[in-house]
Order: structure tokens, then sequence, then C-alpha cells
């Protein structure tokens, strides 16, 4: 079974996602999947994590028809990247490359074929017009290189990796999920989930909390770190909105530090502090 996944900021209201699918859907017989189509305006990170999350769980085969392009019409190159025996189509500002490397070893072209890139060709619709036409070529079993050439360099895009240095850990908040979670590039393997306490410090405000299993483990309303499903840690308030709470968002750093001593299941404070 062959499957088309689509993901951009184009809003699940308006007709640009499904003029897309009618583009890839004429070119093969694939199952198209919706990644998401409420990617925030010009958010490249965003729609790089969103796909990176998506990728691993997805088959050899699969094509990404990715497309987050605040540059659409300029100079910027269109792109087919192969990684992990799946195919990545779209924009060269970063936002296929976290996905790709996941997966495996990136391989980068630039789509150069002419009946791709028409005279015709919208400047400001490469979505439907160029990158649609190249996924449902890719989906149809045309190879990579009959769509382009090999491109020696392309735009990178890293989320960093969250370092522990003794019992301080530091890293950056990379997504907010839609129940408010605070998803982090810590990998979980630096935290034991054993409810021990923790002060978190978010956009210097200080807050109590305690590592978790998962949410559950946490007092109704009060902060915490659980291990996220996407193998990173997460900051998450029970039953609650961790971001509005915090006033957090994507981009922020976050400093975890770890308390001596035990806190019992509870006892962790609610507010948020300024440091001074």
């Amino acid at each position: 079974m062959q499957i088309v996944t689509l993901l951009s900021d184009f809003g699940s209201g308006s007709p640009y996602p499904a003029q897309m699918k009618a583009a890839v859907a004429g070119l093969c017989h694939a199952t198209l999947i919706d990644i998401s189509h409420e990617v925030r305006r010009h958010d490249v990170r965003m729609g790089a994590y969103l796909l990176a999350s998506v990728a691993p769980h997805a088959p050899a085969g699969t094509v990404h028809l990715a497309v987050v392009d605040p540059g659409v019409g300029t100079a910027r190159r269109p792109l087919i990247v192969i990684a992990g025996g799946q195919f990545f189509v779209g924009p060269d500002n970063g936002l296929l490359i976290p996905a790709a490397r996941r997966v495996g070893n990136p391989r980068v072209f630039e789509i150069t074929a002419p009946e791709i890139l028409r005279p015709d060709t919208s400047t400001t619709f490469h979505g439907r017009d160029i990158f649609a036409p190249a996924a449902g070529r890719l989906g149809g079993g045309m190879p990579p290189d009959a769509l382009g050439r090999p491109a020696l360099t392309w735009v990178n895009l890293e989320f960093g990796t969250g370092r522990r240095n003794g019992e301080v850990i530091t890293g950056e908040i990379i997504y907010v999920d839609p129940f408010g979670n605070l998803v982090t590039n810590i990998p979980t393997s630096l935290l034991k989930a054993d409810l021990a306490p923790v002060t978190l410090t978010l956009r210097r405000r200080t807050f109590q909390g305690v590592t978790g299993r998962t949410y559950g483990d946490l007092a109704i309303g009060a902060v915490g770190i659980v291990p996220g499903s996407d193998g990173t840690l997460e900051i998450a308030l029970r039953e609650g909105d961790a971001a509005a709470h915090t006033g957090t968002s994507a981009g922020h750093s976050i400093v975890i530090r770890l308390e001596r001593g035990r806190l019992r299941r509870g006892k962790q404070l609610q507010t948020g502090r300024k440091r001074r």
C-alpha cells in the first residue's frame, strides 16, 4: 500500500490541502494521510518537529509532502530528500531535514524536471504546482533522479540535544502539544521518572515539581516532568495546560535542577515565582 502524508500551514478550513491531494491523486494510487495543516503560519521549526515525529512510524516507501514555505517563489530550491527508504518533498528551508535524519542518512536532490517546473507554474503555490506533482510521481514509482539532480548543499535545521551537568539539566522547548504539554529536546535517559523533587526554571520563573512515570503520578494542578512518547522529556500540568500556566512556548530555554531528598505525592507547589 502506497502512503503519501501531507503537512502544511495552510489551515484545514482552506481549499489548499485539498488542491494538493487532488494533484497527488491524479498521479498515483495512494492512501493520503494528513499529519497536520495547522502548523503555525510560517513556523518551519514547528513543521519540522511534527514531520520528524511521524516519519519513524511510517513504512518504507512512504512519501512525505511537507509545505511550510514562507520563501515560496524566491530562489529557495524545491527538494526531494531520501532517507530510510522514505521520500520527503518540500522547500529547501530546513523543514525536511530533521525527519530525514531521524530515519536514516539523507540524500538530497534538487527538483529540476521540466514537466514539473513548467513556465506556467504558480509563483505563490508551489505546494500544489511543484511539490504535489513530484510527490505523486514518486508515489507512482518514478525514481528521484528522474525528477532532479543531486544537491551538495542544503539548508540545515537542528533541534539540538539537552545536556546534563551534575544535578542540572538544560535544554529547550521545541513544541507545545494540544494539551499544553511542553515537549523538550532533553532525552528521557537523562532523568529518572521516580517522583524525585525538581526545580524548573522557565522564562526567569521557577516552579517546584517532581519527575513522574506518567501524568497520573503528578498531583492534580501541579507541574511535573514525564518521559514523552517521542523519547524526550515533557513538562506537564496534571489535567491542565503547562504552557499557559508557565507562560512558556516553543523556543524558550529550560533548566531542571534535581533537589536532594524526596517529595511526597501531592506536595508539589502549583505556582511559579520570579527569580530575582
